[in-house]
């Protein structure tokens, strides 16, 4: 009996030593998931930037276009291209640089446009790269913003508050607009107590929904978290709305586990050890 081939991702992103985020959760999450994961460092820093001081920094924004180079020159190919935070407009036109090199026509481009939350720009983010950023999600085949990122890609006001089911479907609707043919919007709601995200298929007109409990205050890396685990759902594949699903459960629980053990929210989730639960979801256990 033949192995099925295994599925492979690269994934675009900064690389912090301390602090639970971008690739050192992607890479851990896609690699238990099956798929065999390379990554690019847009930079390399102590910690991540979200409340811990003292940040030491290395941008290798010229080194994005090596690496594409490199590889186009060994003739690799990927199922899928994952592109999280980006930090300036040169880094955000880089990686699109990387993708027109490296994309065939059957990869998944997946894009998180990490640009801001709670309705402001994040730390470091320019108006300049937002609009780099809006570009550059055109390309993308699944698009994953959360309700402030929403509106920035849109030129739209923040509206603080609940959204209801039907401003939450138009917004889908016009973000799928853009281009990509998949949106999951994140920070949605649909009733007391849970939290969890709204997704569209351009292709079938058709919104789901996942749900999962809200575990009370705010933790660093739970988007990078959602995105890697949806997009492992999506490559095995599963439909949209269950890799949803699996996707909200791990981060809730991961979530609820770290609330529970009093961790420092700055350090990030406590997703290893809830990584087998996540593959019990995704039929791989």
């Amino acid at each position: 009996m033949t192995a099925p081939r295994q599925k492979t991702a690269a994934v675009i992103q900064d690389l912090s030593g301390f602090g639970k985020c971008s690739l050192t959760e992607v890479l851990p999450v896609l690699s238990a998931a099956g798929v065999a994961c390379s990554a690019v460092p847009t930079a390399v820093l102590s910690s991540h930037t979200g409340g811990l001081p003292g940040v030491v920094k290395r941008d290798l924004t010229e080194e994005i276009g090596l690496f594409a180079a490199q590889w186009s020159r060994l003739g690799l190919s990927f199922d899928a291209l994952y592109s999280g935070y980006l930090s300036s407009p040169g880094q955000v036109q880089a990686c699109a640089g990387l993708v027109r090199t490296l994309r065939r026509p059957e990869t998944l481009l997946l894009a998180d446009p990490a640009i801001g939350d709670g309705g402001r720009l994040y730390q470091g983010i320019s108006g300049e790269t937002a609009a780099a950023m809006r570009e550059y999600c055109a390309m993308a085949d699944v698009l994953t913003p959360n309700r402030t990122e929403a509106a920035l890609l849109l030129g739209e006001p923040w509206r603080e508050g609940p959204c209801s089911q039907r401003e939450t479907e138009d917004l889908l609707r016009r973000l799928a607009g853009l281009g990509p043919r998949l949106v999951v919007l994140t920070g949605v709601s649909l009733g007391e107590g849970l939290l969890g995200a709204a997704g569209y298929d351009k292709e079938k007109d058709a919104v789901s929904y996942a749900m999962a409990p809200q575990v009370p205050g705010s933790y660093h890396g739970t988007g990078d978290l959602f995105s890697a685990a949806l997009l492992a759902g999506l490559l095995l594949p599963m439909p949209l709305q269950a890799a949803m699903q699996a996707a909200a459960d791990f981060v809730s629980r991961s979530i609820r586990r770290t609330y529970e053990a009093g961790t420092d929210p700055r350090f990030g989730v406590n997703f290893e050890q809830e990584l087998p639960g996540f593959l019990r979801a995704l039929g791989l256990l």
